[in-house]
């Protein structure tokens, strides 16, 4: 049974959040403007490596979640959800999703000190970045004992940033069943047409949204250290996954909030017949929806944020509803970015194509809002089945 009520004053931000958030806002607004976000994600590393040292050394982002043990601030999931909002709507193509969220909260659930001590403080201290492999994404890797230790064989496919990843946390098929690895990709110069050394090959994919980088990822006898018991695999995973659900919804309202904002300036100042166009009532009615859909998403982003950071067992049902209610959201607010700036968005210079890319792309990533449906709804104990939400088509693949 799922208990859907939680304490009011959990969904209100904080004198603190909002001080984080401005000055976060603040940072990106002199660091990633359109024109610096083609920029970083065209480069090698598909992000500015100085602007992550800022957030790590200015404003200790990386180290928000992190318990003070493993060399983080020690706050919850709710500051980092501040972060999240405010990078999703400048879309920041640091890569806080895989390695903050995904990898962090992997290693945090292992119960694994060892490993926590070793890697976490390196993602605190924007260091290390990191990432999972064989999460939703199609994989197919196996691991065996070498005379060395575990070695790693296979491929996992469309992994978030596997491109430059310092750290790939894999799920991998063991003799004693699913186990969790810790790989670290050799950053010599490989042979092949990806990069790596010869027991790793990390290939970039051509994906719809360049500013979230993804890789397949082949290992061929690459070192790897187990993370956390057997067995634990899979509630690991499945936790993951809802973290970065919710993590993913609060982009998706930063990026909903910046297509709001964007379209409610241009409709102030372009005019048609001698009078501003949000004048026209048939244009107030459509941002009055917008707005709407904006304000559910936002509640069902802080409830998720709020089951999150204080544990709550309703996680799975509150990550579902928040991944159908912000991606639907952020699909109506891009497609409406693009309409009323009267098409505009098709074109490569206006910034809209940007929004419209990561809404179309992160449809898909962590499961598309029918899986999210069909899994509520066995949740909930309204069908016989439990969908898990893990399954990635490639909507965001163009090749």
């Amino acid at each position: 049974m799922f208990r859907l009520d939680t304490d009011p004053t959990l969904l209100l931000e904080s004198e603190e959040r909002r001080q984080l958030r401005e000055v976060l806002r603040e940072l990106l607004k002199e660091t990633c403007g359109p024109e610096e976000v083609r920029k970083q994600a065209a480069g090698p590393r598909g992000h500015d490596r100085l602007l992550w040292e800022r957030l790590a050394g200015e404003i200790g982002v990386q180290a928000l979640a992190v318990p003070e043990e493993f060399g983080g601030a020690g706050y919850t999931f709710a500051e980092l959800a501040v972060a999240l909002e405010e990078t999703g709507r400048v879309l920041c193509p640091a890569p806080l999703l895989p390695t903050v969220v995904l990898a962090g909260h992997t290693l945090l659930r292992s119960g694994d000190r060892q490993a926590c001590q070793r890697w976490l403080p390196g993602i605190a201290d924007g260091s290390l970045t990191a990432t999972v492999a064989g999460f939703p994404q199609a994989a197919n890797v196996t691991a065996e004992r070498g005379a060395g230790g575990w070695v790693l064989r296979g491929e996992a496919d469309f992994v978030l940033d596997g491109e430059g990843a310092d750290l790939i946390l894999v799920a991998a098929e063991a003799p004693d069943g699913t186990r969790l690895f810790a790989c670290e990709p050799d950053h010599g110069t490989g042979t092949g047409p990806g990069v790596g050394s010869g027991t790793c090959e990390r290939v970039a994919r051509r994906v719809l949204d360049p500013t979230r980088r993804q890789a397949l990822v082949r290992f061929w006898g690459a070192p790897a250290e187990p993370v956390g018991e057997a067995g634990q695999a899979a509630a690991i995973v499945a936790a993951v996954l809802d973290a970065g659900r919710v993590a993913l919804a609060a982009e998706h309202v930063g990026g909903s909030a910046h297509a709001l904002d964007a379209v409610l300036e241009y409709v102030r100042h372009r005019t048609q017949f001698g009078r501003p166009i949000g004048s026209f009532q048939v244009v107030k009615h459509r941002l009055a929806d917008l707005l709407v859909d904006l304000e559910g998403a936002r509640s069902a982003s802080a409830y998720a944020t709020a089951c999150l950071a204080g544990g709550r067992a309703e996680l799975p049902v509150a990550a579902s509803s928040a991944a159908v209610a912000c991606s639907g959201a952020y699909r109506l607010a891009t497609a409406e970015y693009v309409q009323l700036h009267g098409g505009i968005g098709f074109t490569w210079e206006h910034p809209a194509h940007l929004y419209v890319r990561r809404a179309r792309a992160d449809e898909a990533l962590f499961g598309t809002a029918d899986d999210h449906r069909l899994r509520l709804a066995g949740l909930l104990g309204l069908t016989g089945r439990t969908n898990p939400a893990s399954r990635t088509d490639c909507a965001s693949r163009t090749d």
